[in-house]
């Protein structure tokens, strides 16, 4: 046998000494949302729930003003050829059928007819004016959250550095185990904040922009309503 390859063969261990690479188990995939919330500490609570608050009042605003803006035009349409020919009784009850603001405001000004044209004006804003304050239900309370919320997640980030020192000054140490804990609290509940106060502030202006948009038809149609009754 050649001699070289005697010297392979002797310099090669055997295949059943070498030692083989343990399998790599699976690895915790990281924490949960309930763990995340948990290591938040106290104040998480407040801040979970200001964001059922804060989704409740969203889809409940967006639901009833949504209501609110159909479009007014085959209403108007039909109540101005109604009080053209003298049918305020068929307006009345058409307005009643109409669950509007804009409806209620020439319901109440149809009502007013016969008294002076500036009496009746008054009277279709006040009635505007409910039915704006009955559509900004709430809303502010989305602007709170949106102020409150990141205010609680930074009351939670001095939490957790003080919780970081005090785990420092009792054990003498500074390493991960005293400022992971600390660590876990300021981040999360500084997220939770930042993330219910956007949502929040998101929601209060995009309602608000729908708001806007109903009262600009509601006095759209108003001064459409008093102009027929000035040419009439």
């Amino acid at each position: 046998m050649n001699p070289i390859l005697l010297q392979i063969t002797s310099l090669t261990p055997d295949s059943a000494n070498v030692p083989t690479a343990a399998p790599v188990t699976g690895a915790d995939s990281g924490l949960s949302v309930f763990d995340l919330i948990i290591q938040g500490g106290w104040v998480m609570l407040p801040i979970i729930l200001m964001s059922v608050i804060a989704i409740y009042i969203m889809v409940e605003r967006y639901i009833a003003i949504k209501k609110a803006l159909p479009d007014p035009e085959p209403f108007m349409q039909a109540v101005k050829t109604q009080v053209i020919q003298g049918d305020l009784n068929g307006a009345k009850m058409l307005c009643a059928k109409t669950n509007t603001p804009i409806a209620r405001m020439i319901e109440k000004g149809i009502r007013r007819i016969g008294n002076p044209l500036k009496d009746i004006e008054t009277s279709i804003e006040n009635v505007g004016k409910l039915e704006i304050t009955k559509l900004e239900k709430n809303i502010n309370v989305l602007g709170i959250i949106a102020g409150i919320a990141p205010m609680l997640g930074f009351v939670g980030t001095i939490i957790g550095v003080i919780k970081i020192f005090y785990a420092i000054s009792a054990t003498g140490d500074f390493g991960i185990a005293q400022i992971s804990g600390g660590l876990y609290t300021k981040m999360v509940t500084s997220a939770a904040g930042l993330i219910v106060g956007m949502i929040a502030h998101i929601g209060y202006h995009y309602l608000s922009l729908m708001v806007e948009r109903v009262i600009f038809k509601m006095e759209n149609y108003a001064i459409e309503f008093t102009d027929l009754l000035q040419d009439n």
